[in-house]
């Protein structure tokens, strides 16, 4: 760790004014504009560039914060006064589910995704992030996801079982409409576009570093989210598989959780919590990434204990999975595990507190500058503190017992995930205004909004521990007088008005900067980061030319570069050739690997979510057979929207005889970012299919009625004979990949095809158990497993077959072979998940309960 102060002056000059580009700068811009501009008017809505992408994540975000906090403050108001009769018991309860449900995930994950793919591939110095077409469709399936699921209040059909959605409450028997069903498509729709999102940037951060960033010269902010995005793509697959098979239980009446049946309620709280509580660091590290950024910034020194931080927040990744049943305490877990974590929820402390002391020996060894954001980095700094103390407190078990179900814990967790991660949103907020609008913030209307909000803050939920400290339960809608509860509640609803004012406030204050704020200079700041020299606001190409980096302060070390970059003294300085690139690197050393070439605008991932949303709409009425087409319609554009990949015309548009020495496009190797992207889809994919197993053996060993036959309905070896041939077809695309490798591409297409029939039979054999194998899923969980079980193989057999046959005729096509081959090797990675899932499940469903009979 350097030691070194940075000179920056004590308040920055907002008034200066930039170098005006040179001649050349300019015809450059002009060249770079042409093949990477956004159209204008409703050609908008065909957009890919990360930049405007990330803007409407940020917008759309915004607008659900302010709907949530809106029921919020509809809550506080009928509880401020006993007996209040302002809302009835059943809009309190759609109420509050709403209101945590938005927070959670139309708000907080969504828009600190948005916040990291506007600023990611700035820091790293690329032009865009690896998989422009995905970012636009995760932005429309979180769009219309969030309005499917906000519609719901407009019909008074808001789901009403709470934002977590436990059984039996949200089950048929007491949910029998469809307010639940919102909830559980409604999510899972979203989640397309957080797990999407998870995936792309983990890729971006690894793959398209600037030459020469290794991966112990990243910004904090992206180590932050390559933490954060690997916890969402093996944190949010539990949740998905939940309400999947919640949604099957209450549409096609299938046993998970009903303990009649063989299932288990408390299942789903698995399920949910080992989502939930990793979800907790989720929002809170990519919020103490904007902090470590900040900190440094107007401390005018580098941050303190730089590597100390970097495995703190690796740390927080891994301890934060062990903590799940920190939530579930009162439910009648055995004492040896309630021991286990609680002692692991104490522990998570440990790395936190380090990057706690990290950010105040920082500010304690600088020279720190009390602008506008940092006064929202003191509030969380104060916030969070105080709320990881609470949590402290709730890891002892006996106390959580006598708090648990009362608003301790509402204030608890407002006090983690509100305070820990709003203080910071807005803190980056003002401190990346200057980039997203080229216009300082007003300081003292800033000043006023952040007093109000922390005052009001504090004053709504420091009150509410007493609260619940008083006994006063959670998700009660009235409270009769004289109970003690009548004053706190009274000051804790004021309060929330005081801290209502504040945002609005705030709101304000960003909305006139944008007309009335002063011209920003290029870096206003004083900043070290790489995403101040781009411009402000920057070009849809962020840099004209891609400059080498070995430091974790360029603009410190290198104040030049914001000219040189504009002037293409450094690699790619051209866009004559038509197409849109950025440098590969190596994911450790950052060394150049090759040249990605991204695609352009396109009206795929609109048409994509379009249907998808139609999809979740026909499934919430319960029109299955217009499900069905639809879903046919939208894997039909899915599949059209790959097509145009790799060594397609119009991915990979004019000649490549212009790239840095030794530097190929990527579809001319076997390690494009494509590659890393299906890898991480497949660790999702596991993670999804690990949460399956894991609730065969919880039900198998746990569930008071589970009723497994005394022969199981698939036999022993049908399932081995699926997976042997699934094994067969694996070796044969695995055969024609090492074949391009060698530099050979006889027969490619007949392997393919060969494959392609593999992968046909060991549907039609999953079809024959289906249809033949005595499976009773409405009766029974154990069959309700199974079921499912074929079903997920046969989805991936099905899709194995289908790009294997692609495959096939792009090499008749022209787009794949010895001059294009890393698209067989994309495919060989799903192929060796298909046929592992299908060995595991016959290992797991069939041969191991055969063994556990026998032992018996």
């Amino acid at each position: 760790m350097t030691s070194k102060t940075i000179p920056v002056i004590a308040a920055p000059d907002t008034t200066a004014v930039e170098h005006a580009p040179s001649a050349d700068a300019q015809a450059l811009h002009a060249e770079f504009e042409a093949v990477w501009g956004n159209p204008k008017g409703w050609r908008a809505l065909s957009i890919v560039n990360h930049s405007s992408i990330a803007l409407r994540f940020l917008l759309t975000g915004g607008v659900f914060f302010l709907l949530a906090g809106l029921l919020g403050m509809l809550l506080r108001a009928q509880l401020a006064r006993p007996g209040q009769t302002f809302m009835g018991a059943d809009a309190y309860n759609q109420a509050f589910t709403m209101h945590g449900t938005m927070m959670m995930f139309l708000f907080a994950v969504p828009i600190l995704q948005g916040l990291a793919a506007y600023l990611l591939p700035k820091m790293l110095g690329a032009r865009d992030l690896v998989f422009p077409r995905l970012s636009a469709f995760g932005y429309w399936c979180y769009l219309f996801g969030g309005i499917i699921f906000t519609s719901s209040l407009l019909f008074g059909l808001a789901p009403d079982a709470g934002w977590f959605m436990y059984t039996p409450l949200s089950s048929n028997a007491y949910s029998p409409g469809i307010n639940s069903d919102f909830w559980l498509l409604g999510v899972t729709f979203v989640e397309i576009s957080t797990m999407a999102a998870g995936i792309e940037i983990a890729v971006s951060i690894l793959r398209t570093r600037a030459a020469g960033m290794a991966l112990h010269q990243m910004p904090i902010f992206a180590w932050v989210m390559l933490v954060t995005s690997m916890m969402i793509i093996t944190g949010f697959p539990p949740l998905i598989l939940g309400s999947i098979l919640l949604e099957l239980e209450r549409a096609a009446g299938w046993a998970f959780f009903d303990p009649t049946r063989g299932g288990d309620a408390v299942l789903w709280q698995h399920l949910f919590w080992l989502f939930g509580h990793p979800e907790v660091y989720i929002i809170f590290l990519p919020a103490a990434g904007v902090v470590s950024t900040i900190i440094p910034v107007f401390a005018r020194r580098p941050l303190v204990g730089y590597r100390w931080v970097v495995i703190s927040l690796v740390s927080i990744g891994f301890i934060s999975f062990g903590l799940w049943v920190h939530h579930m305490f009162a439910v009648g877990i055995p004492a040896m595990a309630l021991a286990f974590f609680s002692l692991a929820s104490m522990l998570v402390a440990i790395p936190t507190g380090v990057q706690v002391f990290a950010w105040i020996a920082t500010l304690w060894t600088g020279r720190p500058v009390w602008s506008v954001p940092m006064l929202w980095v003191g509030g969380f700094l104060f916030i969070f503190v105080a709320g990881g103390l609470t949590g402290v407190m709730l890891a002892f078990v006996p106390f959580d017992w006598q708090v648990h179900d009362t608003h301790f814990v509402v204030a608890h967790f407002h006090y983690v995930l509100i305070g820990g991660m709003l203080f910071p949103l807005v803190a980056g907020v003002y401190y990346w205004l200057p980039h997203f609008s080229g216009r300082m913030p007003f300081e003292r209307l800033s000043k006023v909004g952040f007093w109000l909000s922390f005052i009001g803050f504090n004053g709504t939920f420091l009150v509410m521990h007493w609260t619940g400290l008083m006994g006063m339960p959670r998700r009660v809608y009235t409270y009769e007088p004289g109970m003690g509860w009548d004053l706190p509640n009274l000051i804790s609803s004021i309060f929330s008005f005081v801290m209502a004012f504040g945002v609005a406030t705030v709101i304000l204050d960003v909305a006139l900067h944008f007309r009335l704020g002063r011209r920003a200079p290029l870096n206003p700041w004083g900043a070290d980061t790489l995403e101040w020299a781009t411009g402000t606001p920057p070009r849809s190409y962020n840099f004209a030319s891609q400059p080498p980096l070995s430091t974790r302060h360029p603009l410190w070390d290198h104040p030049e570069l914001p000219h040189t970059i504009a002037e293409g003294q450094h690699a790619l300085p051209t866009a004559r050739h038509g197409r849109r690139e950025t440098l590969g690197s190596d994911p450790v050393t950052g060394r150049p690997r090759e040249v990605i070439h991204l695609p352009g605008n396109s009206w795929w991932p609109l048409a994509a979510g379009l249907l998808l949303a139609v999809l979740c709409i026909f499934l919430l009425l319960k029109v299955y057979a217009g499900a069905i087409i639809v879903a046919l319609a939208a894997v039909a554009v899915l599949l059209r929207w790959s097509w145009e990949n790799g060594a397609h015309p119009k991915a990979a548009a004019g000649e490549a005889h212009d790239l840095p020495d030794g530097l190929k496009l990527h579809s001319r190797t076997f390690d494009g970012p494509g590659l890393w992207g299906m890898g991480l889809t497949l660790l999702a994919d596991a993670a999804l299919f690990t949460s399956l197993l894991f609730g065969w053996l919880y039900l198998w060993t746990v569930a008071p009625h589970w009723q497994p036959p005394e022969q199981s309905p698939l036999g022993v070896w049908p399932l081995a004979a699926v997976a042997g041939v699934l094994a067969v077809g694996l070796l044969c695309i695995q055969r024609a990949v090492n074949g391009l490798r060698a530099a050979r591409s006889e027969g490619l297409a007949l392997q393919l095809l060969v494959a392609a029939a593999c992968g046909a039979l060991g549907c039609a054999g999953l079809i024959m158990l289906l249809v033949l194998a005595p499976l009773q899923p409405s009766q029974l969980a154990h069959d309700a497993v199974l079921t499912f079980t074929l079903y997920y193989l046969l989805l991936h057999a099905a899709l194995a077959t289908v790009l294997t046959v692609l495959q096939a005729w792009r090499v008749q096509r022209g787009y794949v072979g010895l001059h294009a081959p890393y698209e067989p090797a994309v495919v060989a990675l799903w192929w060796r998940f298909t046929a592992g899932a299908a060995a595991v499940a016959w290992l797991v469903m069939a041969l191991m309960p055969l063994a556990f009979r026998a032992g018996v």
